[in-house]
């Protein structure tokens, strides 16, 4: 690892990523100084000379110099955020960190740092690894060495610097069924904090921001990103710092009395991941992807195509009747289904979402011979079987709720407070965990069962276990052990992580599952919006993203099957709809988009994404190489155009140096204007038709002609190389 000592008291701790550098200032009776986190620096640039030895105390200041550090504490001259918050009994409530060793991991790459507090008996341990990807990793794991019980308050998984020119914050809230909701904030000398207190990832508070620069767009400029790999209750703060910089925390949140550590005990944070990209929001996105592919954990250590899905829930709800579900199976493999998934209503006494939750058996009216037969006959039409189960809930009207009452999370006293009908299972108490592990192993042995639709439609509230303890932590803890319980026995199984939609989508539980629910909502027009968002963090490949009916339930909106499908082609494909009933021509037309989706699926589920807008209402996508040798552009106009002729739509990733082939691709051409491109020449089929081609200079800096499109529509491009 690179170090630099001008002078005896310090020395200098420097990481390098691709495009970013981390540099910290290490002394030996004190936390790591932030010195720089930032764009990359030259390998052997180092800080001109220690910062305490180069800065003046200002007048009416601590004469004791006090920079932001990796770990800043309260109570002994920092007057910021703090990354630990813990007392005695109230003693002991201040720290200050006494001694200070560096080990090294992997040189250059990633280190650990041992902080020690010899006055309150406490020792700090941070990992932090800046990867390939540019994006860096902190975690921390606190230990009490005293005798007495450590009463912890807060304790960040990471603090980081931001530059003083940091700008703007763009954070995501939202509801169920419209998730990902941009929320653009100026940063200023005042605080900014969102916090989240559900229980689950939530909807309206999304475990991760993004930062701004002057200049910065989606394609150009400084940015930095932080996302916290967790499933539960959280907390991120930016505050602005006198020297006019700024730092960034993240952790979890913690209700009152939630860690108490005993001693020798210890706090283990989730992981923060953060990113510094100079090539706008698509360049973050991109160091975020390849970070979250590298820890999936598919089965076989490498991600299949991903399988066409066709979902229950909107075609039957709760009406199971054997015969319809067969027949809605031999629909959906006529139109290139590869998964077929039975949502909720097959399991005993489940005839709505008032009874039943923690009943794991096949319902003998609906299926009396159990599921076996009819995930055989799905087998049989060339397809995976899947099941949707919702293992951590509980209905009071349940033969689980009234044998074991005591199961649910509840505190003495006071009122059982439903969401949707249902409690949620104390997870954490071993005797739950393998009630549930046993029902699921057991479905999981008798039927062929490739994959689990795990959902959770409610909040965490009077969240107490059975000692009367707050119980969220212990809860997201349970939950991950359960999971991987369950594939370490099933290692070829895959688990899609779903709450009530995009409730529970974060980088934590996936280094458990394999694919998120994006959203309840199937309405094209809204999935614009909550796709983008999401791909701001998370990869395509995983994120659900389904062709709903028409009209949609969550809205009431009807679009058209071509932006329908346009819109969920990128992501992971599937079906939320009764295709028995579709006409002929619809049925063809469904088809030719799924075939679409299997002939492109190894590009938009690898490399790059980019996004950008066109304006007037369009908005685009395109995947491709790292190269951008072969791009895959689906655009999108969302609201009625304003303007005569249609802007051109520039592609800044392009290779400016080369010559690309352009294709329309989408299977049915709508009757528009043609453009000058001759869209209706370029139509699938019109094999004799050849494509034009331009440069990729001009593609960049004038952009690619569209034809006049209606509200609601989509388009999808092949951009390919020219050979030289």
């Amino acid at each position: 690892m690179p170090t630099h000592a001008p002078e005896a008291s310090a020395a200098f701790t420097v990481l390098h990523g691709t495009h970013s550098s981390v540099v910290l200032e290490v002394r030996p009776d004190e936390a790591p100084l932030w010195r720089y986190w930032g764009p990359r620096l030259p390998d052997h640039c180092v800080p001109l000379a220690p910062l305490r030895d180069g800065r003046a105390i200002p007048p009416s200041s601590m004469e004791l110099d006090q920079p932001l550090t990796v770990a800043p504490t309260f109570g002994v001259g920092w007057y910021g955020q703090s990354a630990l918050l813990a007392h005695r009994s109230g003693r002991q409530f201040a720290q200050q960190f006494t001694a200070c060793r560096i080990e090294t991991l992997v040189p250059g790459q990633s280190i650990a740092i041992h902080l020690t507090d010899s006055v309150a008996q406490l020792r700090l341990v941070l990992h932090l690894a800046l990867d390939a990807n540019d994006v860096l990793q902190l975690r921390c794991e606190l230990f009490n060495d005293g005798a007495d019980v450590l009463d912890v308050h807060w304790l960040a998984a990471g603090t980081v610097p931001l530059p003083g020119d940091a700008q703007g914050v763009r954070s995501y809230t939202g509801q169920w069924a419209n998730e990902f909701q941009l929320q653009v904030d100026a940063l200023s000398r005042s605080l900014w904090q969102r916090e989240n207190r559900r229980g689950r990832t939530s909807h309206d508070s999304f475990p991760g921001a993004v930062v701004t620069t002057p200049g910065a767009t989606q394609h150009t400029g400084t940015v930095y990103g932080a996302h916290l790999a967790w499933s539960g209750n959280h907390r991120q703060a930016i505050e602005w710092l006198h020297d006019g910089q700024y730092q960034w925390q993240m952790g979890e949140w913690l209700a009152p009395g939630e860690v108490r550590l005993a001693a020798g005990e210890s706090l283990q944070t989730p992981t923060l991941f953060a990113s510094c990209s100079t090539q706008g929001l698509n360049g973050l996105a991109a160091n975020f992807h390849a970070t979250v592919r590298s820890r999936l954990p598919w089965p076989g250590g490498r991600m299949r195509p991903r399988p066409v899905h066709l979902n229950t829930w909107e075609a039957v709800y709760f009406d199971h009747r054997t015969e319809d579900i067969r027949a809605l199976a031999a629909a959906a493999a006529s139109v290139g289904v590869e998964r077929f998934v039975l949502d909720d209503g097959w399991f005993q006494g489940r005839h709505s979402d008032q009874a039943a939750l923690g009943d794991w058996w096949p319902d003998p009216g609906k299926y009396p011979h159990g599921l076996q037969p009819l995930a055989n006959h799905v087998n049989e039409l060339g397809m995976e079987f899947g099941l949707w189960v919702e293992p951590e809930m509980v209905n009071p009207d349940s033969q689980l709720f009234r044998t074991h009452p005591d199961w649910a999370l509840q505190l003495e006293g006071r009122p059982l407070l439903t969401m949707r009908n249902q409690l949620v299972l104390d997870v954490a108490r071993p005797e739950v965990a393998d009630y549930l592990f046993t029902q699921l192993d057991t479905l999981l042995q008798n039927v062929p069962i490739a994959y689990l639709k795990w959902d959770m439609n409610r909040d965490l509230t009077t969240a107490g276990d059975a000692l009367g303890r707050p119980a969220y932590r212990s809860f997201v803890h349970a939950l991950y052990a359960l999971l991987d319980r369950v594939r370490a026995a099933h290692p070829q199984l895959e688990i899609e992580s779903c709450a009530s939609g995009g409730a529970r989508l974060d980088m934590g539980v996936l280094v458990h599952t394999h694919r998120v629910w994006t959203s309840d909502c199937n309405d094209a027009l809204s999935r614009v919006s909550i796709q983008r968002g999401a791909l701001q963090f998370l990869p395509p490949e995983i994120l659900g993203a389904h062709i709903g009916p028409a009209p949609v339930h969550t809205t009431g909106r009807s679009q058209s099957l071509n932006f329908r499908a346009g819109v969920a082609l990128s992501g992971h494909l599937g079906i939320e709809a009764d295709v028995r009933h579709l006409s002929d021509e619809e049925r063809m037309a469904l088809g030719r988009w799924v075939g679409l989706y299997k002939q492109l699926r190894n590009r938009l589920h690898t490399g790059q994404v980019w996004l950008g807008e066109a304006g007037d209402g369009v908005l685009w996508q395109a995947h491709g190489d790292a190269h951008a040798s072969e791009v895959l552009l689906l655009v999108y106009r969302t609201t009625p155009t304003s303007h005569r002729n249609t802007p051109p739509l520039r592609l800044s990733m392009l290779r400016t140096a080369a010559h690309y082939t352009i294709e329309r691709l989408d299977p049915t051409p709508p009757d528009w204007t043609s453009s000058p491109l001759n869209d209706a020449a370029l139509a699938a089929g019109a094999q004799q038709a050849l494509p034009p081609t331009a440069h990729g200079a001009w593609l960049a800096a004038v952009g690619l002609p569209l034809p006049r499109m209606n509200a609601e529509s989509a388009l999808i491009y092949r951009l390919r190389l020219v050979p030289p």
